[in-house]
């Protein structure tokens, strides 16, 4: 696996937490905080005041960036890279993509691969299937760039937007039926600490991810993106096509059905 094992853990502990969450609110205990309400005030980064789940349920707009462009959309140039360096050099980047610079396009490649990767590995739990897309992904995302525009939306939404219509369309063609594995995940199933230790250690990651695929397509892609990606409210509805309410719905509705798929003894 080629991302980073700390941010993945941390992923599946803030969704683990989040059902937990949900569990407690449909047995009348705390309700699951929706990004935008009192608990998501201050910063947007995860603190050791503030829970992973919570983190994952705040709402992050995108930055927006500046230059010229040829194109015309240089003021709609977004990106959600922490650092204002990281962002000017990302839609650099992506200018020099779209003017046909195949260097610049290899740089948006190695920044970008991982992230599509997992997530498509996350949608079909097939190593060999989540490879063949994602090199689909990039290469019709070459083979369009002179047509991508900002229009508000990060690039790598627009490559995510890409690779989930490929990971639908490959699934209705019928080509191969939904793998169950969960390779290289066991070593994350003790990762959790505090008073709820012994109910988190029940909820593996394995139960987490075949659950998973049992939810409708929108509110999997959702979580997915929010939980196991690290995307923003604004990213997950670029990539989606919806609005930052409609996503905030779709994911407390996922985390709450996502609940309900969970074994009797953890219910």
């Amino acid at each position: 696996m080629t991302w980073q094992r700390t941010d993945l853990s941390r992923g599946l502990d803030a969704l683990r937490e989040a059902v937990l969450t949900a569990l407690s609110a449909a047995s009348g205990g705390p309700a699951v905080a929706l990004a935008g309400s009192p608990a998501s005030s201050g910063s947007s980064r995860p603190s050791a005041q503030r829970g992973y789940a919570e983190h994952w349920l705040l709402s992050e707009a995108p930055v927006e960036g500046s230059g010229t462009s040829e194109f015309g959309d240089a003021t709609l140039a977004t990106s959600s890279e922490e650092s204002a360096e990281a962002r000017e050099r990302l839609i650099g980047l992506v200018e020099l993509a779209r003017g046909g610079d195949a260097e610049a396009f290899g740089l948006l490649y190695d920044h970008y691969q991982p992230s599509v990767y997992r997530f498509l590995y996350y949608r079909t739990r097939s190593v060999v299937i989540a490879e063949d897309l994602c090199s689909e992904t990039f290469f019709r995302a070459l083979r369009n760039m002179a047509s991508f525009r900002w229009q508000g939306k990060d690039f790598g939404a627009w490559l995510m937007t890409i690779a989930r219509n490929l990971a639908t369309d490959h699934f209705k063609a019928g080509r191969t039926r939904l793998e169950l594995t969960t390779e290289d995940m066991g070593q994350h199933d003790d990762a959790t600490e505090g008073p709820e230790n012994a109910v988190l250690a029940s909820l593996t990651n394995e139960i987490l991810l075949e659950s998973l695929t049992k939810l409708p397509n929108e509110q999997r892609d959702c979580l997915i993106m929010r939980f196991l990606q690290g995307m923003s409210i604004a990213e997950t509805a670029a990539a989606l096509g919806r609005s930052d309410g409609a996503i905030k719905q779709l994911q407390l509705r996922g985390v709450r059905n996502l609940a309900k798929l969970m074994p009797e003894g953890i219910r």
